[in-house]
């Protein structure tokens, strides 16, 4: 499990074999029903002060009360200046930290397929907010430059593609070595290094009622930037 705390919104991944679960629903975007395959996220927020946190926050000399003073006056991470938030009320701060570990806990076990404890990563510029001893965790990893885990994966990402196609008249061994085939070409035309690719998933579907022993077969490689 990933967990990206960002400014406005914290996102939830599930990986599989080191990849995002993709959405096997309509998925939603800018309040738009759509049916593009998405990764797999659950969301929480967005009310925030955003870019603004270092003008409106209090330790930052702001009015506004945000999360990360409640981090900071909880003592889960330390910037700005720590003595604006000592007047937080004590009470609110232990309340506020129980209601994120609840918040966080629970869209986790909602991204699960099981009910067996998982490792969860924790990024993003907020990533301080993610309390250690979740239930359903086995552990809370933070990486080294978590903060920027977002600039990292955009720098060493690698070229994808895939193909969600119909083939007729084929073996099922034949539709889908060509579904692979085809995903390869689009990621060597995307500028992956074809002898770098590797298939990610691949799946099947029989479709009885079109001739022609047809076969719905969706395959996705992945390969690294040519150089």
């Amino acid at each position: 499990m990933v967990v990206d705390v960002g400014g406005t919104t914290t996102d939830i991944g599930f990986l599989v074999n080191g990849f995002p679960r993709q959405a096997n629903n309509v998925v939603h975007v800018g309040g738009v029903r759509t049916l593009f395959r998405m990764p797999d996220p659950l969301e929480i927020g967005p009310d925030s002060v955003g870019y603004r946190l270092t003008e409106e926050a209090l330790v930052f000399g702001g009015e506004t009360l945000t999360t990360s003073d409640i981090a900071v006056a909880a003592g889960m991470a330390s910037f700005g200046d720590a003595s604006a938030a000592r007047d937080i009320d004590l009470a609110l701060v232990r309340q506020a930290v129980i209601r994120i570990r609840e918040m966080v806990e629970d869209a986790t076990d909602r991204m699960k397929t099981d009910a067996n404890p998982v490792p969860l990563v924790a990024v993003g510029g907020g990533a301080f907010l993610i309390p250690d001893g979740l239930e359903g965790v086995i552990e809370v990893l933070r990486v080294e430059h978590n903060a920027v885990a977002n600039a990292v994966g955009a720098a060493i990402a690698q070229v994808s593609a895939e193909v969600d196609q119909i083939f007729n008249g084929l073996s099922r061994d034949a539709a889908m070595a060509r579904a692979v085939e085809i995903a390869t070409d689009r990621a060597v035309e995307s500028g992956a290094a074809r002898e770098t690719i590797e298939l990610v998933s691949i799946e099947d579907l029989p479709i009885a009622y079109l001739p022609g022993d047809s076969l719905r077969v969706h395959a996705r490689v992945v390969g690294d930037v040519a150089g």
